[in-house]
């Protein structure tokens, strides 16, 4: 198994804490060119050290860095996130773009039952992340989605995996909804209506411009970093057939046992059935978006049974059946 790069940052978001916390002038900033440029991981969580070290620091400063967060401050992310058509869309670019930001973790949306959680997972281990980093990136997800919906928005509930550090006025004040503390995952509960409401003033013509830049940085960084071994696998899915797709071809092309993959990627954070979902529910989209097929005849083509599964999982995904999602979406045709 060949190895990967460490996790790296994009200098945008650490001049981006620097700039919250009145420390533009110092630390490592003047080694950086250009936003775009990358610092490896344990060079972000120096500079966070010496920010939370520092006299003035308090137990909450990073809920009021993320708080303080600019869309310039998450490169291509912010600006993509300030044109997309609805939460539910900013979320989804979150999760496929987030590296672009950050690899040392993931976002995630994920609905069930009338809610959406975004959830924000560390890839590094609990010792590499301090928990006020994890503070700062929950709560510029919900500034970013300020930016979207009115200052006024706030979400149904955030939740962290770490103890409370200081009082709770200032979760409460920022967040601006019940906050708990020692649960499961750091999340983001969102309403589904919240998540759906579509901006009147939306431009798919800028949007796309803004995801097709990312979609060049994300390959770039995908080749330039030796890519996990989970990217390497959507690679790979992307090009395969879902009919029949199981793990033995992508651990065939990256030499590896069918265990060392699932091992590798459960370490990475993920699964190869998380992967082959996220491959399905992909494909299904562009086939919905671009084609006239029915339903029975898109199943197969994303590796489902028949058209009542692929109106069950499309909808676990969406949140809509795959027919309002195709109205929805799909461009009219002229004539």
């Amino acid at each position: 198994m060949s190895t990967t790069e460490p996790p790296s940052v994009t200098a945008s978001y650490a001049l981006a804490v620097l700039s919250a916390t009145a420390e533009g002038d110092g630390g490592p900033s003047a080694s950086w060119a250009l936003p775009t440029d990358r610092l490896e991981y344990g060079e972000m969580r120096a500079l966070w050290d010496e920010v939370l070290d520092a006299r003035d620091a308090g137990p909450h400063t990073g809920l009021l860095v993320g708080d303080r967060i600019r869309p310039e401050g998450l490169h291509i992310l912010g600006h993509l996130v300030l044109t997309c058509a609805s939460l539910a869309d900013a979320a989804q670019a979150a999760e496929r773009y987030h590296s672009l930001v950050s690899q040392a973790g993931t976002v995630t949306l994920h609905r069930r039952g009338g809610v959406g959680r975004i959830r924000y997972r560390p890839t590094v281990g609990p010792a590499a992340m301090r928990p006020q980093q994890v503070e700062a990136v929950v709560s510029s997800m919900v500034r970013a989605a300020r930016w979207l919906a009115g200052d006024d928005w706030a979400p149904l509930a955030v939740s962290f995996a770490h103890p409370r550090a200081g009082s709770a006025e200032p979760y409460a004040r920022v967040l601006g909804c019940p906050v708990t503390f020692d649960a499961p995952e750091n999340a983001i509960t969102v309403a589904d209506e919240d998540l759906d409401r579509r901006r009147p003033l939306y431009d798919p013509a800028l949007n796309a411009l803004h995801r097709a830049y990312a979609d060049r940085l994300l390959h770039q960084l995908s080749v330039a970093a030796a890519a996990t071994v989970a990217e390497r696998v959507r690679q790979w899915l992307e090009q395969a057939g879902l009919e029949d797709a199981g793990p033995e071809g992508p651990a065939k092309e990256l030499n590896l046992s069918v265990r060392t993959l699932r091992r590798a990627l459960h370490a990475e954070g993920t699964s190869w059935r998380a992967l082959l979902d996220a491959a399905r529910h992909g494909r299904a989209r562009r086939l919905l978006e671009t084609t006239v097929l029915p339903l029975d005849r898109v199943a197969p083509l994303v590796g489902l049974s028949g058209a009542t599964a692929l109106v069950r999982a499309f909808t676990r995904w969406e949140g809509m059946p795959p027919g309002a999602y195709r109205i929805r979406y799909r461009p009219k045709s002229s004539g």
